[in-house]
């Protein structure tokens, strides 16, 4: 063990110890030359053939570039020891995160993250030879500040070469953490890509479920004891797990290599298809609940506003109890990872606004209507009015001259009022009420002109 300030290759300074195991120590370590902050590795190996190992395996570490894997930037020996110098990921792991919360991570995130390392592993197992990390677990996965998962170790903190090696023959180094590692790992009978997904498989069941799945030795001797697989499938620890996504959790962690996925990249697709499905299936089940709220709202053309609102808050309080009783401080992630969620309530608040403009606007016809109604109730009464006057027109025109005279000026009277207002005038020894304003009146008075002239 290396203590604080000691200074390796006249550059790099140790700050603390970070981690350690039985085969090597992780150290914080600054790069006096450049001022940065570096991870440092250190392995206990003593065999020749192990150092070798490591040596090779170093360089071609150093030659790897994806963003998912930290960089390696200089290997070298010194005193007892060899050493490894590669990128620091600062914060915690998810394993802390995890214990930390108390509870699983929103699915949604942790399949971003899936896609992420299956990524990664792609391009591990696509190299000559394939790279398999044989180590793959909450405690090796970082996540930085931009939301980039970070796959770290590769073991060899904790067992150099044993946790990290190359797939070139039928064996393996001893070296693995159960409940993560495959069956033929723990039987030390060999691995490949497949052994690596397995432990994925197994790390995201741990991220979004919070249960350890069981270890792949205890679940293959329940099965040999003629026992049902322990192994749960994901969604029913966890009901905001799709089922299938759970589905191809559990194909992945298929105790018999060959029933998993090929490849990094077939169970990547896989995971794909199951999000889409997971999506189409909840859009389904948003836009039936929709349905059902528009249909209770025509049923209720009386308080349509209410109804839509009271349903909807219904079913938000419904979605938030589910959410409490799988993981009481989850609500808020979980609705965050509901994509529909807000299209639905958002097309619901549109319904609802709609109906009450329509009602509104039946209102508006109804009051117009009213208006016209009563309109045209008053408008007989002026025609008549109009009629008698026209009649007592006509009865002027068979009067004496003087009576005429009299008749005449009071037209003249009424024409020249500039407000038009209905006046009173003589007709005889009788007054009578002249018509309203009107194309009526203005008629009336030109027969009488024409009348008395001839």
């Amino acid at each position: 063990m290396l203590d604080p300030n000691t200074i390796l290759q006249g550059r790099y300074l140790i700050l603390r110890r970070i981690g350690h195991g039985g085969m090597g120590a992780v150290y914080l370590a600054k790069d006096q030359r450049l001022g940065s902050l570096l991870a440092l590795k250190e392995t206990f190996f003593t065999d020749e053939r192990m150092l070798k190992a490591f040596e090779r395996e170093a360089r071609l570490l150093a030659s790897l570039r994806h963003p998912a894997l930290p960089r390696v930037s200089d290997h070298f020996a010194e005193g007892d020891g060899q050493f490894l110098v590669m990128e620091y990921i600062a914060g915690d792991d998810l394993e802390q995160m995890l214990t930390t919360r108390g509870y699983g991570f929103a699915p949604a995130d942790v399949l971003t993250w899936a896609d992420q390392l299956l990524d990664a592993l792609d391009y591990l197992h696509t190299q000559q030879p394939p790279i398999v990390h044989r180590d793959i677990k909450p405690q090796n996965l970082k996540l930085t500040d931009r939301g980039q998962i970070i796959l770290l170790d590769f073991g060899l903190a904790k067992g150099a070469v044993s946790d990290m090696t190359q797939a070139t023959g039928n064996s393996s180094i001893l070296g693995y953490t159960p409940g993560y590692a495959p069956l033929e790992q723990i039987q030390a009978v060999g691995t490949d890509a497949r052994s690596d997904l397995y432990s994925l498989a197994a790390t995201l069941y741990r991220l979004m479920a919070y249960t350890s799945p069981p270890d792949a030795l205890r679940r293959a001797t329940t099965v040999l004891n003629g026992e049902s697989d322990p192994l749960e499938p994901a969604n029913q620890i966890n009901p905001h797990i799709a089922a299938s996504v759970a589905k191809v959790l559990h194909g992945a962690m298929d105790l018999k290599r060959d029933a998993r996925p090929a490849t990094a990249s077939a169970m990547r697709q896989a995971l794909r298809e199951a999000s889409r499905v997971s999506e189409t299936a909840v859009i389904a089940a948003q836009t039936q609940v929709a349905a059902s709220n528009s249909a209770t709202v025509s049923d209720s053309p009386g308080a349509p506003t209410l109804v839509a609102q009271t349903d909807t808050n219904a079913q938000l309080a419904s979605s938030a109890q589910a959410t409490r009783l799988a993981s009481p401080s989850a609500a808020s992630e979980t609705l965050a990872a509901s994509p529909g969620a807000t299209t639905v309530h958002s097309a619901t608040h549109k319904r609802t606004l709609w109906i009450a403009i329509v009602i509104v606007a039946l209102f508006i016809v109804g009051a117009l209507s009213l208006v016209m109604i009563s309109n045209r109730a008053k408008t007989p009464g002026a025609n008549a009015n109009s009629n008698a006057a026209v009649e007592g027109d006509r009865t002027n025109a068979n009067q004496t001259p003087a009576n005429v005279n009299r008749a005449t000026e009071n037209a003249a009277s009424d024409e020249s009022n500039p407000n038009g207002n209905a006046r009173p005038r003589t007709v005889g020894n009788k007054k009578e009420e002249r018509p309203g304003v009107g194309g009526a009146m203005r008629r009336g008075l030109r027969r009488l002109r024409e009348r008395m002239r001839n």
